[in-house]
């Protein structure tokens, strides 16, 4: 996962390795777009339940490049859709996102019978995060240390 210090992975980890709400941004043309997502982070990535054909997944279709923002972290990234929450290749990671959801995630809100409810990923490449008086600039596309 890049050249990040252990300590800002262990805040990372903290902070945003559980369901979190946290500021996506995309742009379309040249208008930029922000919404609030619920989120879960491991490894260099924050993880999405959401639906295709949404505004935010058709505008990441046209350009994947993204920006994220929350409690005192900020980062660029590339959004990718990893397809339907329900395809065998996502069992893994769905159980885990799951768990990450559970006080929600059956609410009625997720139509999980719809191949539209899709997981997008947002694999960071750049980030700063505060911490206590630190300032981490984060590279998650290097060797790692």
């Amino acid at each position: 996962m890049g050249t990040i210090p252990m300590e800002a992975q262990e805040i990372l980890k903290e902070r945003f390795g559980h369901d979190t709400l946290l500021s996506l941004a995309t742009v379309d043309g040249d208008q930029p777009f922000v919404r609030t997502v619920n989120a879960y982070y491991e490894d260099g990535a924050f993880y999405v339940i959401t639906h295709g054909l949404s505004n935010k997944m058709k505008q990441i279709a046209k350009n994947p490049r993204v920006a994220v923002s929350g409690d005192w972290f900020t980062a660029q990234g590339v959004g990718v859709n990893l397809g339907y929450f329900g395809k065998a290749e996502n069992r893994e990671l769905a159980e885990t996102l799951r768990r990450a959801f559970a006080e929600w995630i059956d609410n009625g809100h997720n139509d999980f019978s719809n191949e539209n409810t899709c997981i997008l990923c947002v694999r960071l490449t750049h980030g700063v995060l505060f911490s206590h008086g630190t300032r981490y600039d984060l590279d998650f596309t290097g060797e790692e240390e």
